[in-house]
């Protein structure tokens, strides 16, 4: 079997450096190519020496039609920048692995109509833990439900910019499909003044922002006499990297479709 090549964008940032140290340490996957935004200081330099590995002869370019032929692209950036690069992996008859989150609607369209036919991984979350707690979460929603209260809580570093999280969100809407309800009719994002009391089967997210938190994410189903958690704390980014890296190993035997990390890892019923 040949060695699954792949592109990694946005390689100087700190999810970016992790995919490439992933691809260095898995089997059977060399990377093929490496970007970074134009203007970058970082556009020129040694994709291995930035993520702490060997010296692999890849260097940072701010063009990525200037990076050699792959199989499989990973993309952790921006929807602006995901989205250029799904006209890229369109027109090479490519695999992308997409990790970016913070997409609006219309993005989101503009995305599936640009890789309608390629095949997609697209996740919130690239954890192997982190996707059993979805299929748990909804599990427990459907055996629960409204009966309990429901919270989803989660927690990262000062510096991310979109909340909730794709994850909580992802989460949020595991509990609403065990419910078999629609997560946008119940979501509460938000609590200030004099609220009244609590709607029945809302589901309600709380955000915290600090320091170099990796990510800490909870589902809570309250009722008077219990509470059952389901929680999920990561510790290292590389969690992420090599779940994205198993995404793209996988991928390359699948034909065109939109899969998630739940087809990956085989959790679906």
């Amino acid at each position: 079997m040949s060695e699954l090549k792949v592109i990694v964008v946005g390689a100087s940032g700190r999810m970016g450096r992790m995919l490439v140290r992933a691809v260095t340490e898995a089997k059977g996957v060399v990377l093929a190519g490496a970007t970074e935004r134009s203007g970058s200081p970082f556009v020129g330099r040694d994709a291995g020496e930035l993520a702490g590995v060997e010296t692999l002869g890849i260097r940072l370019v701010d063009n990525i039609n200037d990076c050699a032929k792959a199989d499989v692209l990973i993309d952790f950036t921006t929807p602006v920048a995901t989205l250029q690069h799904a006209v890229f992996v369109a027109e090479r008859g490519m695999g992308i692995v997409i990790g970016t989150t913070g997409f609006a609607a219309e993005q989101l369209q503009q995305l599936q109509d640009r890789l309608s036919n390629s095949p997609v991984v697209m996740a919130a979350n690239y954890s192997v833990g982190v996707n059993l707690a979805l299929n748990l979460i909804e599990k427990a929603a459907e055996v629960l439900g409204n009966d309990y209260d429901a919270e989803i809580f989660e927690a990262h570093h000062k510096h991310k910019v979109d909340a909730p999280s794709g994850t909580a969100l992802a989460m949020g809407k595991a509990l609403a499909a065990g419910r078999g309800v629609d997560l946008d009719d119940v979501a509460v994002y938000s609590r200030e003044g004099i609220t009244g009391a609590r709607k029945p089967g809302t589901i309600g997210f709380s955000v915290v922002r600090g320091g170099n938190i990796v990510g800490e994410h909870e589902a809570m189903f309250i009722a008077d006499e219990e509470r059952i958690e389901i929680n999920h704390r990561a510790s290292d980014r590389m969690v992420f990297a090599r779940g994205a890296v198993r995404a793209a190993n996988w991928l390359s035997e699948q034909s065109s479709g939109w899969y998630d990390m739940q087809d990956v890892l085989n959790l679906r019923d």
